[in-house]
């Protein structure tokens, strides 16, 4: 840590500037190692001791981000946010005195005179002054307090990726930048996985009605992403499809549940004591099962909480032990403009029944602004691959080839294919993509369909050895 920040002075830094830095440096450090050392000492961390080690990388980068810029000749002043934003005594995760900071945070603004002023992000104080943290997105939710209450126009947020995709990249290489998304849009989709943004961040932005401008500092020329309170239609009824992964269902049923009040009550009290948070509710009209999703890593204190809460009712067998599936993962379906119109959620769950994928568990907000499904975790990128190009895509129908045996008659056929490729799509709808191919000694597998203008010396060149089974496994996979 030491030495990393020491080359990041000497490359930004010299004179007064350096050695100001270089001080700073060693103070800080020295305060972290009498921490690691007390916490050494009791073999105990605790909240308010991790608070203070983690707050270590932002308190010193805003140091020396201030000092580069005062040595450039730029009216830059550092503001401990620590001074500004103001938390209860959760430490880790604390949760904002908005009315506190938010005043401290206009009289701030009212009196300084710097022209740039530069926060540490993710850290603030509880009322004694000591550091607490906000949780994972922290430096997000930071500035979009100080935008809140410094009565900002646009709070721009730039990171490595050009905005909110339609869907992860990663997994769906036709998704796309959104243009425009409104704030509740927003929330939904980074509630259900999308990491650009962290949820808490749009509401103090929306309460002051302020965009929010999402860019990616490698890529500056791009669009990005705006978030704010009327957005366009960009021609389909949907802004996105999230999800996220590593998700357990439980499922709680008993025919002593049927008109029973209080059912719900106990089961969520318990898991709310165990401080696990409930991702996904759904509930059966007969009130015989009631159905929610949480993180994975959260399922054997929840089976602990609520079986221990339900003991009585079990033995009685009224009610039935909670039963935990796991490896499942949440798909969610997000736009405002869903609510005016019919049959979203039976074309969702008729192209993701056509592709064999098995749906657990289906919720719907009242605001019909988002439609959930659980699905297992394995087939998430087949069936975001299904839904965008459902939604998103030119319905051109899309075959994906397995082609074994190319040698005279075979190898034809692949020529075939890649003369007539324009015909068919352009007036058949239809594109057929070969993805797999193999002869009897080598096999050539390309997830985004291989180019047939050149495939003999590709499966010569990047060819792997033939093998049936394994042949077969790469098509179930693809």
């Amino acid at each position: 840590l030491d030495t990393r920040h020491k080359e990041a002075i000497d490359a930004l830094l010299k004179g007064d500037f350096k050695e100001a830095a270089l001080q700073h440096l060693k103070e800080t450090l020295d305060e972290l190692k009498m921490i690691l050392q007390g916490v050494s000492l009791l073999s105990d961390l605790s909240g308010k001791s991790a608070a203070r080690i983690v707050s270590t990388g932002e308190i010193l980068s805003s140091h020396l981000i201030t000092m580069a810029m005062k040595q450039r000749g730029l009216k830059a002043a550092l503001k401990d946010s620590r001074q500004l934003i103001r938390t209860d005594d959760t430490f880790q995760n604390a949760l904002v005195d908005y009315e506190f900071t938010y005043a401290r945070i206009a009289e701030f603004f009212a009196s300084t005179e710097a022209e740039i002023i530069v926060l540490p992000g993710f850290i603030a104080s509880n009322e004694r002054g000591e550091t607490t943290t906000l949780g994972r997105g922290g430096s997000d939710f930071t500035a979009a307090l100080i935008a809140n209450g410094a009565h900002a126009d646009c709070l721009e947020i730039w990171t490595d990726v050009s905005g909110m995709y339609t869907a992860n990249p990663k997994l769906v290489r036709q998704a796309k930048p959104i243009e425009s998304i409104s704030y509740q849009e927003a929330m939904e989709l980074s509630h259900f996985g999308a990491k650009v943004l962290y949820p808490p961040t749009v509401q103090p932005a929306l309460d002051k009605g302020i965009d929010i401008l999402i860019k990616n500092t490698m890529a500056p020329e791009a669009p990005g992403t705006r978030i704010t309170e009327k957005t366009k239609v960009n021609g389909s009824l949907i802004k996105g499809i999230s999800h996220i992964e590593d998700i357990a269902l439980l499922t709680l049923e008993g025919n002593g549940m049927v008109g029973v009040p209080g059912i719900s009550s106990r089961l969520f009290g318990a898991l709310a004591d165990e401080l696990i948070n409930v991702k996904f509710i759904t509930q059966a009209s007969s009130e015989h099962s009631i159905c929610l999703a949480i993180d994975e890593q959260d399922t054997t204190r929840a089976k602990k909480a609520v079986d221990r809460e339900f003991e009585f009712d079990i033995l009685k067998n009224r009610v039935d032990p909670l039963v935990v599936e796991k490896q499942l993962a949440i798909i969610a379906l997000v736009g405002d403009q869903m609510k005016s119109h019919q049959g979203i959620s039976g074309k969702m769950f008729s192209e993701l029944g056509h592709n064999n994928v098995n749906i657990r568990a289906i919720a719907q907000g009242s605001s019909e602004r988002n439609i959930s499904a659980v699905i297992r975790e394995e087939d998430v990128k087949k069936a975001l691959n299904v839904l965008h190009a459902s939604f998103f895509e030119a319905q051109i129908k899309q075959l994906n080839l397995f082609v074994v045996g190319i040698g005279n008659v075979g190898g034809k056929l692949l020529d075939q294919i890649e003369s007539q490729q324009k015909f068919l799509i352009e007036k058949k709808n239809l594109q057929l993509r070969v993805v797999g191919m193999a002869n009897s000694r080598k096999m050539l597998f390309c997830e985004g369909g291989i180019s047939l203008d050149n495939w003999r010396q590709q499966l010569d060149s990047e060819g792997e050895t033939s093998n049936l089974d394994s042949f077969f496994n790469r098509m179930t996979d693809l």
